[in-house]
């Protein structure tokens, strides 16, 4: 999912016209290489809802999301707006849990946490990732290339998506998507905008797709499915690709790799076009004129010459392509700059994290040269 917000914590979910980003992607998945490898999502992905004993995080009682008079006025909002019948949104609320875990790990890090690229890179650009995303290439590779053909977004960089935020399906969540929505929209104040529009969404989602709303499990952020679409993102973006009538996130190999390329065509991916590339500074630029690149932000809006102008010693193909300045900081390793261009900054939109994007750029191109792809 994909979110546009970010936290201190590494990448959460899917952005909607919106970032994570989705995990429990905080730690890496144990046991791993203990895992069959599978190649198709039915036998990976989560599609039933789990017993409340198995739902993720500590519960407390419920009974006060009705009480609560901003619920109450959501649930009005519903009615007016969208036609919904007050008694269903009373059951679903009644039923709904709260969910203090999907807080817990929402919020920032701990003051004085410093994060790492070195450390978060090591997370998803490792062997045993690396190799379920050549099987998983393999297994899938004419689907892939009709994928590409049709939507023009390098398959590398679709298989890299669901390598960083699912491993390929293995690892899509088990919060039950309807209280983690509603204990963040509701009892979560610094998030509490994004997560009632996604509630909503889930709510509109459910009712297109015929489910219960409380039959979608994910991310603590509420991101769904194999590539973690948060459920506007998925309302949004995705793509009913094998004829079915239904767009199926959760168990259907073509609905997914088309719903990812389909995000990041609507969010200005542009096919041969570079991702990022490393840049150094020459001795004499002043930490000064570089903070003032990074100021900017990750929009590539900068040109050659205002990079050569702060030092930037920047590679002769680069000079066509606006570009952000970004900082992947270690604490105990040098800092390593890149350039972010236009194609980057459209992974951001799937997660705004700089770490996040540069690792889905990265393992992408581990996916090209262990598969002998040669991209002129």
């Amino acid at each position: 999912m994909t979110t546009q917000f970010k936290t201190g914590r590494p990448a959460l979910a899917n952005s909607t016209p919106n970032p994570t980003p989705a995990l429990t992607r905080r730690s890496l998945i144990k046991g791993l290489s203990a895992l069959p490898v599978l190649m198709s999502i039915p036998a990976l992905a989560r599609s039933a809802t789990p017993k409340p004993a198995e739902t993720a995080g500590s519960m407390q009682s419920s009974s006060h999301f009705l009480d609560q008079p901003d619920v109450q006025a959501f649930m009005q909002r519903m009615v007016a707006s969208h036609g919904f019948e007050a008694s269903a949104l009373e059951r679903s609320f009644g039923a709904a849990t709260f969910l203090p875990k999907a807080i817990e790990l929402l919020r920032p890090a701990r003051p004085g946490f410093v994060r790492s690229w070195v450390s978060y890179r090591k997370r998803y650009i490792e062997p045993i990732r690396l190799r379920y995303g050549v099987e998983f290439w393999k297994a899938n590779a004419d689907t892939l290339a009709k994928t590409e053909q049709k939507f023009g977004v390098e398959a590398e960089y679709i298989v890299a998506i669901l390598g960083v935020e699912t491993l390929y399906g293995r690892n899509t969540g088990n919060f039950e998507a309807f209280s983690t929505l509603a204990t963040l929209g509701f009892n979560y104040p610094p998030r509490a905008p994004l997560f009632l529009g996604e509630l909503e969404a889930l709510l509109l989602l459910a009712r297109e797709q015929c489910r219960a709303p409380e039959h979608y499990v994910g991310s603590f952020a509420g991101a769904l499915g194999v590539p973690q679409f948060l459920p506007s993102s998925w309302r949004n973006f995705a793509v009913d690709a094998d004829g079915d009538n239904v767009a199926d996130l959760q168990s259907s190999i073509p609905d997914v790799l088309a719903s990812v390329a389909n995000f990041f065509v609507k969010h200005g991916w542009q096919y041969g076009q570079p991702v990022c590339a490393p840049v150094s500074f020459t001795n004499s630029a002043s930490p000064e004129a570089v903070q003032a690149l990074l100021d900017l932000g990750i929009e590539p809006t900068l040109n050659a010459q205002k990079l050569r102008e702060a030092g930037a010693q920047i590679p002769e193909a680069a000079t066509p392509h606006p570009a952000a300045l970004i900082d992947l900081t270690s604490p105990d390793a040098p800092t390593e700059y890149r350039l972010g261009y236009p194609n980057f900054y459209t992974i951001t939109r799937y997660n705004r994290s700089s770490f996040y994007a540069s690792s889905v750029h990265d393992f992408a191109q581990e996916m090209r040269q262990r598969l002998g792809i040669s991209r002129s």
